[in-house]
């Protein structure tokens, strides 16, 4: 077995293991979208390990991108073995932490059915720091809920509304593990500009021209159909517990009927326990939970 950093010629055949192996990992960063210009970088620390005939058998990959190092951590895109064995899975991850200085932690999201899974991690000294579930609705008929007056839902604007977009959902998440790191304009046009984006899927809720909340639809696949994932669904502290997120994410899943999608998915943090309780209510049903595991590098 040996284990070298990922080479330029070799990325097809690392990217062919992740799609090979994705169903068995949390895939949020294993799209295609995903591997578009990818390459060994400092962004993107990736190691394989090999067996005696050449062939891919594990592979780490970190993402460090703008949002990750500004929260002084990364995360794993891929932490997989074809093999249980925890002595390559130290070797890649050790050869990963090269690439953390300036970091204060890694994370990898494991699905909480792989009980073998989850030994190992914590074998490597990982310690779970947060639970989030993965919901799915059907195409059931979604309630009508109108606005009190001087509320307004408007289609995100590009080039426009990046700003607006931010204020709403930093306010929003500020103290939400997992997601309190804010987010910049550039990305929310990055965002905005990526292929699973959905023209109209994105809206502000406004109060009296105030932006208030947001909400964002886009194409995702599930169990190999198509199905419209909805996130993030924010609204700025002083307007929650008003019945404004039940609004605005009705829209949403209007919105999703209208274009023809059969269902629509969602990811929930634990700690989210309104948010989850406003899905449920909603007619989404949990379908998988995941623990954020993480690996201090302060210590």
């Amino acid at each position: 077995m040996k284990i070298e950093a990922l080479k330029n010629e070799r990325i097809q055949e690392f990217v062919n293991y992740c799609k090979r192996h994705k169903t068995e990992v949390d895939e949020t960063f294993l799209h295609d979208e995903d591997f578009k210009d990818f390459k060994f970088s400092e962004e993107n620390p990736t190691y394989i390990a090999e067996n005696e005939a050449g062939d891919i058998i594990a592979g780490a990959s970190l993402i460090i991108n703008d949002y990750y190092r500004n929260g002084r951590m990364g995360r794993f895109r891929i932490f997989h073995s074809e093999h249980e064995d925890i002595q390559l899975y130290d070797g890649l991850l050790q050869c990963i932490l090269k690439h953390t200085e300036g970091l204060d932690k890694v994370i990898v999201f494991v699905s909480m059915a792989s009980k073998k899974m989850m030994a190992l991690m914590e074998n490597l000294k990982f310690t779970a720091e947060r639970y989030s579930f993965l919901m799915v609705r059907g195409n059931d008929e979604v309630p009508a809920t109108g606005l009190p007056e001087g509320y307004e839902v408007r289609e995100f604007r590009p080039g426009q509304d990046e700003e607006a977009w931010c204020t709403v959902r930093n306010a929003s998440f500020a103290r939400l593990k997992g997601s309190e790191t804010p987010r910049t304009p550039k990305q929310i046009a990055d965002d905005m500009a990526a292929e699973d984006n959905i023209e109209g899927g994105s809206m502000i809720l406004y109060h009296n021209d105030r932006p208030v909340g947001v909400v964002r639809g886009t194409k995702d696949d599930y169990e190999g159909s198509p199905i419209m994932c909805i996130g993030p669904l924010a609204i700025i502290p002083e307007y929650q517990g008003k019945g404004l997120g039940r609004s605005l994410f009705r829209a949403s899943l209007r919105f999703a009927k209208e274009i023809g999608y059969k269902r629509t998915i969602l990811c929930v943090n634990a700690e989210n326990e309104r948010a989850k309780a406003l899905y449920l209510q909603e007619g989404f049903g949990e379908v998988e939970a995941s623990v954020c595991y993480r690996y201090d590098l302060k210590s």
